[in-house]
């Protein structure tokens, strides 16, 4: 099977460029270049619902083969939170800086700092679903540091380097972080077809 185009199911940028990156062999497309605008439901409670929830709404839409993710952090003195609600953790029409301050706050006092980035992408092929994961540990800083990167990557070091996502090259993120790590298998997966 030749596999020419496939659909991101994101109205995110930055999304979109780290996987144009990280993926050369096909073109993708996002939710803006096929004109949909409005906000896709994620109302699942586990990230591989969300992701899944995302897909199927787009395929059910435009019936072209597509992928979403969910991304969490999971940080373990907060029992695994923000987690599923990462993107929303300080509120309904949050934005990413007010998530990391939210976190930043918790975590004042806490010694303990270990986390885990996770990213579960749903791929809808020809009415099939298949599902790749990603998952790097790492900790969460006292405070931000880089200008790169989205959502939570000033406050996150993964475990064995010394710089935030926010400080890393887009290259050197999507080798190691957890959606570059689920993109790899969605890519070997697919270039397989």
């Amino acid at each position: 099977m030749s596999l020419k185009k496939i659909v991101f199911a994101t109205g995110n940028p930055n999304k979109l460029k780290e996987i144009n990156a990280a993926i050369k062999s096909f073109k993708i497309v996002g939710l803006k270049d096929l004109g949909i605008n409005e906000e896709i439901p994620e109302t699942g409670i586990t990230l591989k619902e969300n992701a899944l929830q995302k897909a199927k709404y787009v395929y059910d839409k435009t019936g072209l083969n597509c992928f979403s993710d969910d991304t969490g952090l999971e940080i373990e003195a907060l029992n695994n939170k923000p987690g599923v609600y990462s993107a929303r953790y300080a509120g309904a029409d949050c934005s990413a800086e007010n998530n990391m301050q939210k976190v930043l706050k918790e975590l004042y006092s806490i010694r303990n700092r270990k986390a885990k980035f996770k990213t579960v992408i749903a791929l809808i092929l020809n009415g099939k679903e298949f599902f790749f994961e990603g998952a790097v540990n790492g900790t969460v800083l006292k405070e931000k540091k880089g200008i790169g990167g989205f959502g939570y990557d000033p406050i996150f070091k993964a475990e064995g380097y010394k710089e935030t996502f926010a400080e890393m090259s887009i290259g050197l993120k999507n080798k190691i972080s957890h959606r570059g790590l689920a993109v790899k298998k969605l890519v070997a997966f697919l270039e397989a077809l």
